[in-house]
């Protein structure tokens, strides 16, 4: 895969639930081709990705979709986007690289995709695994890594198995050392624009193996969130609030301008109704925005709530 360079200034919006949100896509992607002036022109879709329920390589989020994974990929075909799949699980062992879900999932995704396929990665002995059966693939470093020390980031952007790197939110305001990466570093990194995780918090990578755990099918209790009004759940109003927030503003005239050109949305289990609102805010021009909700609310086959 050639990778989206920053010089054709474009910023490339990767898209939670390539599996989750069939049904959502299967309308809005008409919408976002047939009426692009809807649609900011400086932005692009880079993938759609996600997880099916049930995969025992799944991490970061439970994956939920239960749609036929020929049926997505066909989507994503017809408007050759790139699918990704979320195999980010951090405690993958020998034994379950064999699992015949997976494997077959990345036989059709990587032999039937229009647009080259992606993993999304965390587990340096799945990497090895793939690269050896499915060389065609890319490879995207999870931001369950919490790569959270630039110095982490860096030795991640100079490991050639990775064509994007994702880091820890908490990076995304680090502009003294982000403005100092080289060009082939700029474009491989790939912001998380609007997480709603407290800033301060140190349980994230505790929160992600709880996740991991249960992908892998171990009987074991919720993470409790100990963030401050973590009780709440996800509010895109909170992530707004949050230091590490990325708006259509900041990716304009702050982030574009540096050379970073991908940006990635977070929301694989939010819903429906909230994916609209992030790709409202993220693609849509401001006077444009109630035709886009009038095309997706007429669909009454698609349960927004």
């Amino acid at each position: 895969m050639s990778l989206k360079k920053s010089n054709d200034h474009k910023a490339y919006f990767h898209l939670p639930g390539l599996f989750e949100f069939y049904e959502f896509y299967r309308v809005f992607l008409p919408v976002f081709h047939e009426h692009r002036e809807y649609f900011y022109d400086w932005c692009e879709i880079g993938s759609v990705y996600g997880a099916p329920a049930d995969c025992i390589w799944g991490g970061g989020r439970a994956g939920f979709g239960y749609d036929d994974a020929a049926k997505v990929l066909a989507l994503m075909n017809e408007y050759k986007i790139s699918p990704r799949l979320t195999f980010s699980n951090s405690l993958l062992q020998k034994e379950h690289l064999g699992d015949r879900r997976c494997n077959d999932l990345c036989e059709l995704f990587h032999t039937h995709a229009a647009a080259r396929s992606g993993v999304i990665i965390y587990s340096d002995l799945l990497l090895a695994y793939l690269r050896d059966r499915y060389p065609d693939f890319y490879f995207v470093s999870s931001t369950t890594k919490v790569l959270t020390r630039f110095e982490e980031l860096k030795k991640e952007l100079a490991r050639e198995e990775y064509s994007y790197v994702v880091p820890d939110f908490r990076l995304n305001k680090s502009f003294g050392e982000l403005e100092k990466l080289t060009e082939d570093e700029k474009d491989k990194i790939e912001f998380l624009c609007n997480e709603c995780c407290f800033f301060g918090c140190r349980d994230r990578k505790v929160c992600y193996e709880n996740v991991s755990r249960k992908c892998l099918g171990e009987e074991c209790e919720d993470h409790i969130c100990r963030s401050p009004e973590g009780e709440k759940g996800y509010r895109f109003s909170a992530a707004m609030e949050n230091p590490g927030f990325i708006g259509t503003e900041d990716i304009l005239h702050t982030y574009m301008p540096m050379g970073f050109s991908n940006f990635k949305i977070e929301g694989r289990s939010l819903g429906n109704a909230l994916l609209l609102e992030f790709l409202l805010y993220y693609m849509t021009k401001p006077e444009c925005r109630l035709k886009v909700r009038e095309e997706i609310y007429l669909d009454s086959m698609l349960d927004l709530f």
